[in-house]
């Protein structure tokens, strides 16, 4: 029988850079998650007669919250349900089964990287029929449907057994319980080289991989340990945790230490990797080794030819605009196109459709290819070791030779995290005031050569996004970026973006923090952050 219950707008429901994130204790409340589903539902369309895809990252309330989504669909008709085993669909592999199954789109529960437990965060977003995350134009029509629901539907229907693989019902909608792994580790094999890479590892090439007690754990183990022939251990922390084991599922050094430690051990071993809560972002570290996100972006850029699903070449390249232009350097010197977009994957999808790109990168860890339309950490870590295997290098070495050939653009993101909404915004309103006038100005010895807010024209479609971050460029091709994050669930996070090209040979080791103290320096001066904020320094650094 389906319910019809009477209900009122809820204020917050508006989505950020990857779907609703709040903390865990909201989408508990009455009508919380029913309100957000039926207002996905009704800002498409529908359900009737479609196809979804449905899972997580398995943090506190998935399981629950699966159970409503089924239910709401049953009672909205749609037809069809595909669902990862136990709930768990990493975000690429939920992409992936979405175009395979040329499915009407997908549900996908992840707050990815955020913390997750009844006392952290959880998030629900909406991935469109081609697996990518919700335009700008369905976002909005999602939140212009928050604004004004006054019912939703839900059908009374016991729980279904999400651990049992097969076909069931619930209602008229059918429900397919499916292995999240298996469709996944097909796709990689597609692309790389597991021959090579299995030689690899039969040659005595050591690995670890920090699945930092998130979803890529069983897909780690399947692909690394049982295809791959890595030694049983070289996936660490693989089990999935509704609170990722306490820890903050986020694939940089400072979240990711026990890995880091590792790494920079006299024994560490060859290669080490790590992904999120998710699995759509990744960490490469070598020994004594760590690759920045940008530059990762740009090896595999310049080497991605020696993976046997990019044989071909690249069509194109496209970076968020905080993300450095490593890759930017590349493309040029391969005649490719390379595009800069706002932050966010979604922003990536009509190049990515439209053939205009086949690879993709943000600073914040993500890098993927037209392969799915999210971003993929297993997918990137697959890359380099299919890269180490043809190029018989280590990181360290891969790294140091690209710098040489194409310079090294020295990069770094300190985050001020939790300040303040009123004070994070007035410093950026305060800022956004005074680009006009920055130009010619100097701070640390540092010349500004010019200052603005990034605006975006999707070649593709045509469509404007404003808003997207400040911009502020000093002679000699230092950068400096700062925006605030849609990814958080409290006060907000100023994030500073701190770059400077080096193409001086003798210059390209240099420590990053170092290279950039003056462009730090400067960044303050510019934005007052330190005295605004009372930090004397950010909480994170990547």
């Amino acid at each position: 029988m389906t319910k019809v219950i009477p209900t009122t707008p809820i204020a917050g429901q508006k989505a950020g850079t990857s779907g609703l994130r709040r903390q865990t204790r909201d989408f508990m409340a009455p009508h919380f998650l029913e309100n957000y589903v039926q207002s996905i539902l009704n800002g498409i369309g529908g359900a009737e007669g479609k196809t979804f895809v449905l899972g997580g990252d398995g943090r506190y309330f998935n399981a629950e919250a699966i159970q409503t989504i089924l239910r709401m669909a049953a009672a909205n008709g749609a037809a069809k349900m595909i669902v990862g085993q136990n709930g768990l669909l990493s975000t690429p592999a939920a992409s992936h089964l979405i175009r395979l199954n040329k499915t009407n789109g997908g549900f996908i529960l992840s707050a990815s990287h955020n913390p997750g437990g009844i006392d952290a965060d959880f998030g629900l977003k909406f991935n469109m029929a081609n697996g990518g995350p919700a335009t700008e134009a369905v976002t909005a029509a999602i939140f212009e449907a928050t604004q004004n629901i006054s019912e939703y539907k839900v059908l009374e229907a016991a729980d279904v057994d999400l651990s049992t693989l097969g076909e069931t019902q619930m209602g008229d909608m059918q429900i397919s319980i499916v292995d999240p792994v298996v469709d996944y580790a097909a796709l990689m094999q597609t692309l790389f080289d597991f021959d090579a890479i299995r030689a690899l590892f039969a040659g005595g090439f050591t690995m670890k991989f920090d699945a930092m007690h998130a979803v890529t754990g069983p897909y780690a183990k399947h692909i690394l340990e049982d295809l791959l022939g890595a030694p049983a251990g070289t996936v660490m922390n693989g089990t999935p945790s509704v609170d990722f084991n306490g820890g903050h599922p986020d694939p940089n050094p400072i979240w990711a230490h026990e890995l880091m430690a590792i790494m920079t051990d006299p024994d560490a071993p060859d290669f080490g990797a790590a992904s999120d809560g998710d699995g759509d972002r990744n960490m490469i570290v070598g020994r004594g080794a760590y690759v920045t996100p940008s530059d990762s972006l740009a090896l595999i850029a310049a080497q991605a030819h020696l993976a046997p699903g990019y044989a071909q070449g690249l069509s194109g390249v496209a970076r968020s605009m905080p993300t450095s232009g490593a890759v930017d350097r590349v493309a040029e010197a391969k005649g490719i196109e390379c595009h800069e977009t706002p932050t966010g994957w979604k922003f990536f999808g009509t190049l990515l459709d439209a053939s205009r790109v086949n690879l993709c990168g943000e600073e914040s860890a993500g890098t993927g290819s037209d392969h799915v339309r999210e971003k993929d950490g297993l997918w990137a870590v697959l890359m380099w070791l299919n890269i180490i295997a043809k190029r018989k290098m280590s990181v360290g070495d891969l790294m140091a030779e690209h710098w040489q050939t194409y310079g090294r653009n020295y990069y770094s993101r300190h985050d001020y995290e939790a300040v303040d909404s009123d004070v994070a915004s007035k410093l950026m309103d305060d800022l956004r005031t005074k680009l006009p006038a920055l130009k010619g100005q100097t701070f640390a010895g540092l010349t500004v050569e010019k200052a603005d807010e990034f605006a975006y024209d999707d070649p593709v479609d045509g469509s404007h996004t404003s808003g997207q971050g400040l911009r502020i460029f000093f002679d000699g091709g230092a950068r400096v970026v700062l925006r605030l994050s849609g990814t958080g669930t409290q006060g907000a996070t100023i994030r500073v973006y701190l770059e400077r090209l080096e193409l001086d040979p003798a210059a390209l080791g240099m420590d990053a923090e170092e290279a950039l103290a003056d462009v730090i320096k400067a960044a303050d001066a510019i934005a007052e952050i330190s005295a605004r904020t009372g930090r004397a320094a950010p909480d994170v650094k990547t």
